[in-house]
């Protein structure tokens, strides 16, 4: 399915509040700082035994844990302690961590390399890691050298004993592309948990819903225009019982010399990519899932990305530039979500 709109208008995915009514169920929401960004959590009908001071200090807890483990930040992390081991041997790992790791790893063998946890060399290389440094094209003997310490089959998980390895001994691994919709994974399960069957869940712009909102409809969850300096909506999509996420290549980037150069750094390259696709939204069943897959999508780019989607019958959406336009492109399985 194709459709354009006007060039005029970003990314990521917006909560749509519901209209009042008479029909409305109660509800409440749940909001606060997480892992360099925001996290929201919304309730409809929870059940009357539900306490919420006791859920909010839950949510933090899980939340802090996500942020132990994936948070490169945190210098006694799980993945900031792998980093630092100056081994290749096999590393004890938790199993949690090992799990999340091998799952990754599973993404990035799907894509072939589209998605890779090791990229991080190059996006520090590139100016967007946590070094405060002006952005600019580095030399290519850089390039090289960081390529050297960059590829997924470069890490390896045993899970069933809880260990890792890596070789070389200073491949960097980084779980951004990854983490925050795994924190709403796990926020899920925790409502879950709860018996809570209507939710929205929200961390950084990836979320997870279930069930219905408070009109008792399925959940509208808008879109945003791939634009740099405005918030606009593409399109509005009503879903239940699935994760969503998105990427995008206009929030974050440099010109150098006329030359506009992405966040977004295709392993296999060694560079930004370059290529007319401006953002992927992916429907999957889990929040963790979508966000790597619409990574990689986003590396592979309008073909490449559109034909794996279809491939691995994933729900993709893509907007691509088109002269003044943007065009969106949607895969048979993302339509058959939106229309349900």
């Amino acid at each position: 399915m194709r459709a354009s709109i006007p060039l005029a208008a970003g990314l990521a995915l917006l909560f749509l509040g519901a209209c009042g009514g008479e029909s409305r169920l109660p509800e409440y929401e749940l909001s606060g700082d997480t892992m360099g960004t925001t996290f929201g959590v919304k309730l409809v009908a929870p059940p009357e035994s539900l306490s919420r001071q006791e859920l909010t200090d839950e949510i933090s807890r899980e939340l802090e844990a996500v942020n132990a483990m994936t948070s490169t930040y945190i210098v006694d992390s799980d993945i900031s302690r792998f980093n630092a081991d100056r081994s290749t041997d096999w590393i004890g790992v938790s199993p949690e961590f090992c799990n999340v790791v091998s799952e990754a790893l599973r993404i990035s063998e799907l894509t072939d390399g589209a998605f890779d946890i090791t990229v991080g060399p190059l996006v520090n290389l590139w100016g967007f890691g946590p070094a405060d440094v002006a952005p600019q094209p580095p030399a290519e003997a850089d390039i090289a050298a960081a390529m050297q310490r960059v590829g997924y089959r470069r890490v390896e998980t045993r899970c069933a004993e809880a260990a890792m390895r890596k070789n070389p001994a200073d491949v960097y691994i980084d779980l951004s592309a990854w983490a925050k919709g795994y924190a709403v994974d796990r926020l899920a399960a925790l409502l879950d948990a709860h018996d809570v069957e209507n939710y929205l869940v929200e961390v950084g712009g990836e979320l997870r819903v279930r069930g219905k909102n408070a009109e008792q409809r399925n959940w509208a969850i808008a879109i945003e225009k791939p634009l740099p300096f405005a918030r606009a909506q593409e399109r509005v999509i009503r879903i239940t019982d699935v994760g969503v996420a998105t990427s995008g290549d206009y929030r974050n980037f440099f010109e150098y010399d006329g030359q506009v150069y992405s966040h977004t750094i295709d392993s296999r390259t060694g560079r930004p990519v370059a290529h007319r696709l401006a953002a992927v939204t992916v429907i999957a069943d889990s929040t963790a899932k979508a966000d790597a897959l619409a990574t990689a999508l986003l590396v592979l780019g309008p073909g490449e990305g559109v034909a794996l989607a279809e491939k691995l019958d994933v729900a993709g959406y893509f907007l691509v530039r088109r002269e003044d336009e943007i065009e969106a492109t949607s895969t048979s399985s993302f339509d058959r979500w939106v229309t349900m």
